[in-house]
């Protein structure tokens, strides 16, 4: 089962089930827009636009899904809000926008997501300007951390939805060029956390 069909299976109940237990760690973690340089934003995964009533007037924004059942979603939430934003279909591995092209790469429950999470980030920075940020909001397992049931569900779980065992620190690792700004607790006692990278160099 894809990724694909299952979030389009999903599309119909998603806000419902997703949005009581995120939206306030997404407000949270969207008032960092308003910090630093922000004229270009690419949401990844922006899924059906839960992030877009939170999203602060004056960037330029941009979304990316790969699913349209999702986007579908996304494009009539953006219309009810009359909300500027380009929302594109397609793959969080292989982004399809020039190097350097944004200053804030939001990825709120895509990390754990994806069969890849290294990609996805590695792609992020990519798409950065220098000195741009990472939004992060997802559920991580810290190095060392046992988790015996959440490793033991993650395969099949990661079928169907989501994984629940994707170490942070080992994806960051294999990103070059982002270093750590901010890691705080968001949700269930810590294992959903808020994190912001910022992209080096000049």
């Amino acid at each position: 089962m894809t990724l694909r069909y299952t979030y389009t299976l999903f599309a119909p109940i998603y806000d419902a089930v997703v949005a009581p237990f995120t939206h306030r760690a997404r407000q949270r973690s969207l008032v960092r827009l308003g910090e630093g340089p922000h004229d270009d934003v690419l949401l990844v995964g922006v899924g059906s636009g839960l992030d877009l009533p939170l999203l602060p007037p004056g960037p330029r924004y941009t979304g990316l899904d790969l699913t349209p059942a999702m986007l579908a979603r996304a494009q009539r939430q953006a219309a009810r809000l009359s909300l500027d934003i380009r929302l594109d279909q397609g793959d969080a591995r292989y982004l399809p926008y020039p190097a350097a092209t944004f200053d804030v790469v939001v990825l709120h429950l895509i990390l754990a997501v994806t069969p890849h999470p290294e990609r996805v980030l590695q792609e992020a920075a990519r798409v950065l300007r220098p000195g741009g940020r990472v939004l992060i909001l997802d559920k991580f397992l810290r190095p060392g951390q046992r988790a015996p049931v959440r490793r033991l569900i993650s395969p099949l779980l990661g079928l169907l939805a989501t994984r629940t065992d994707v170490v942070f620190d080992e994806v960051l690792a294999q990103a070059s060029g982002l270093e750590v700004m901010a890691d705080q607790p968001a949700l269930a006692g810590g294992w959903f956390r808020q994190i912001v990278l910022r992209k080096t160099g000049e």
